[in-house]
C-alpha cells in the first residue's frame, strides 16, 4: 500500500509499504476514505527528530470503511464506515474508567525513551497514532490502510443514516472536534461571558464555533493569517491581527472595559510565531522560547479566570510567569484530548444542520500522493492553506 513516511527534518514522502495486517484479537483494518493533516504534525515535520524514526508512517486524522475486525471486536463489522480517534485507549483500565482516555494504561509507553522523554522521569500517555516512538510508534493514518488497536473500543460508527454524507462531516471527530470542545469544557466560560481564543487554525476556529454554539456572548481570536482571520470572523468572532498591534493584551484589555476576557484558549502551543529578536534568534539556531502565544493568553485573561490550553507543548517553558497566575487567582486546565468523552455531545451536531460548519472548515483536498505539496503549504501557510485533507 501507499502510506506518508517520515524521512527527516521537513521530509515526508509517499511510499510503497506492506499492507497491515490482523494482529491481535482486539485489531481491525480500515481502508482510509479521508485523513486529514494537523498541526500537530507539523512538530513532526520540523521539529521532533530526535523521537522520528526513517520509515515511520504519520497522520492520527483518519476515517474509512472497516475491511477486517479481530474476534474480540463486536460493535463494528465490515462495511462499516468508522472514525478512528487519535489516541488508542482499551475502555476499560482505571484511567478509561475515568473517561481520562488520553492515559490509557494498557496503551501508554513506559518503555527508556518515553520515560526519558519526560522531565517527571514517568513516561507519556496513551499511545497515538502515527506519532513519534515515545507515544507507542503505531503506524499512522496517512495511508491507504490502516492497522487500529484497541478497535473493541476506539472507532466510532457513523450513523448509517449518513450514508450518503460526505466524510468531512465526521472526520473531525477524530481529533479537531474533541480536542476543541474539551478545550472550551475546560475554559469553562460563563454565559454569556467572553472567551479568548489564540490562534485561529482549525482547533481555534472550532473552539470559537463550539463556544458560541453553547452560549459564549463573545470570542476573541488572535491569529495574523488573513484566511484564518477572514473565517473566524464569518462565524462572528471579533478578530484581532497580533501583527497590526503592539501588543495583543493591551489591545483585548482594552475591548473588555480593562478587565480581560473571562477565559483563554491557547490553540496554538509550540507553534507560536514570536517577535523580530525571536525570529532572529532562531535563525541563528539559539535557543527560541516559543510560548509567545501562551504568555499573550495568560497576560490577557481576568483575574480569577481560566486558562485553557490545548496546544500542544513537549517540553519546558522558560521563566513561567506562576507567580502571576496565582496572584490573579487563574486555574489552568490542559492535556490532551480525551476523545471518547466527547463523541455522545458531539455526534449528534454532525447528523442535523451542522452547526458547527464542518463543511466549511477544509481549504485544500488533495490526493495521498501529494501529501508531501499539502505539507509544505500547511506549514508556510500558503495558498490559504488551513485544513488539508487527503484522500487515499
Amino acid at each position: 500500500m501507499k502510506a506518508v513516511v517520515w524521512h527527516g527534518k521537513e521530509d515526508v514522502r509517499v511510499d510503497n509499504v506492506p499492507d497491515p495486517v490482523i494482529q491481535e484479537s482486539t485489531d481491525a483494518i480500515v481502508r482510509i476514505t479521508s485523513t486529514a493533516i494537523c498541526g500537530s504534525d507539523l512538530h513532526l515535520y520540523a521539529k521532533l527528530s530526535p523521537i522520528m524514526r526513517a520509515g515511520d508512517i504519520i497522520g492520527h486524522e483518519p476515517m474509512g470503511i472497516v475491511e477486517a475486525v479481530g474476534s474480540a471486536v463486536e460493535h463494528i463489522k465490515p462495511g462499516d464506515r468508522v472514525v478512528v480517534p487519535f489516541n488508542i485507549s482499551c475502555g476499560h483500565c482505571f484511567f478509561c474508567d475515568q473517561q481520562l482516555y488520553s492515559q490509557c494504561e494498557t496503551t501508554r509507553d513506559t518503555g527508556k525513551l518515553a520515560r526519558a522523554a519526560s522531565l517527571l522521569g514517568r513516561g507519556k500517555g496513551a499511545s497515538l497514532f502515527g506519532y513519534t516512538h515515545v507515544y507507542g510508534a503505531v503506524p499512522g493514518g496517512q495511508a491507504e490502510y490502516l492497522r487500529v488497536p484497541q478497535a473493541h473500543f476506539g472507532p466510532v460508527k457513523v450513523p448509517e443514516e449518513a450514508e450518503d454524507t460526505p466524510d468531512e462531516r465526521f472526520l473531525y471527530l477524530s481529533d479537531v472536534l474533541p480536542t476543541a470542545w474539551q478545550a472550551v469544557a475546560y475554559a469553562d466560560t460563563p454565559q454569556g461571558g467572553t472567551l479568548g481564543v489564540w490562534g485561529l487554525g482549525p482547533i481555534g476556529q472550532m473552539c470559537a464555533r463550539i463556544a458560541m454554539h453553547q452560549g459564549v456572548g463573545r470570542v476573541i481570536g488572535v491569529d495574523n493569517v488573513p484566511e484564518r482571520l477572514d473565517m473566524a470572523a464569518r462565524y462572528g468572532v471579533e478578530t484581532v491581527d497580533f501583527r497590526a498591534v503592539d501588543r495583543v493584551r493591551d489591545v483585548v484589555l482594552e475591548m473588555t472595559e480593562g478587565r480581560g476576557v473571562d477565559a483563554g484558549i491557547d490553540a496554538v502551543g509550540m507553534e507560536a510565531s514570536g517577535s523580530a529578536i525571536g525570529s532572529l534568534l532562531q535563525a541563528t539556531k539559539l535557543q527560541l522560547d516559543r510560548a509567545t502565544a501562551l504568555r499573550e493568553c495568560m497576560s490577557s485573561i481576568r483575574r480569577g479566570g481560566t486558562l485553557s490550553i490545548s496546544g500542544v507543548y513537549t517540553g519546558p517553558i522558560q521563566a513561567f510567569q506562576l507567580g502571576d497566575l496565582f496572584d490573579m487567582q487563574i486555574q489552568v486546565r490542559m492535556g490532551q484530548a480525551n476523545v471518547r468523552r466527547w463523541v455522545g455531545d458531539i455526534l449528534p451536531l454532525l447528523t442535523d444542520e451542522d452547526p458547527l460548519g464542518t463543511g466549511d472548515l477544509k481549504t485544500h483536498e488533495l490526493s495521498l500522493d501529494d501529501a508531501p505539496h499539502a505539507y509544505e503549504i500547511f506549514q508556510k501557510k500558503q495558498d490559504g492553506a488551513i485544513k488539508c485533507v487527503l484522500k487515499p
